[in-house]
């Protein structure tokens, strides 16, 4: 007789930083919000408020766009009770830092919402989900759960929902 043994479901939410401003004499970490990118969090934000988005834990790169972006999801979603941390690790372009941070995750957390750049956005979300995406937008939404016990474990998964602001408007 075999016996099935049932993984636990694990899900990451991704969200890229909403629309920085460059035109300031600001260093790229610390960069602030275009007033087009606190719109568009906002949209985005409040079209998940029906969907359960529910985390056990926020990862949030630590540079100032990735920061304000949180914040406003973080209020909209009614998230404050959340932890959250802010890692520098996760002021990454490529997804290595992304991957690194995702996987040393504690095995009690289920589901983690994070924030982060590009390319690393787009990059560990085809890496890991079941639906392509060509370029994750500013304020982009994704979310892809994983057929997992560990997070040292974590594989291809399966893509469940794609909100870009332009999907919005």
């Amino acid at each position: 007789m075999q016996i099935n043994t049932i993984k636990s479901v694990k899900t990451v939410y991704f969200v890229r930083h909403a629309k920085s401003c460059w035109n300031n004499n600001d260093s790229d970490f610390d960069r602030p919000l275009k007033k087009r990118g606190i719109k568009d969090a906002n949209l985005v934000s409040n079209y998940l408020k029906n969907k359960a988005i529910d985390p056990d834990l926020i990862l949030c790169s630590s540079a100032n766009r990735t920061r304000l972006t949180a914040d406003i999801f973080i209020e909209n979603l009614a998230l404050n009770s959340v932890k959250t941390e802010y890692i520098k690790a996760l002021y990454d372009f490529s997804g290595e830092g992304l991957l690194n941070v995702l996987k040393s995750c504690d095995n009690s957390i289920d589901k983690v919402l994070i924030f982060g750049h590009n390319y690393a956005m787009t990059n560990v979300v085809n890496q890991l989900g079941s639906t392509p995406i060509s370029n994750m937008t500013t304020s982009g939404f994704v979310e892809i759960d994983f057929n997992i016990d560990r997070w040292k474990d974590l594989k291809k998964g399966d893509t469940k929902l794609i909100v870009f602001p332009k999907d919005l408007r």
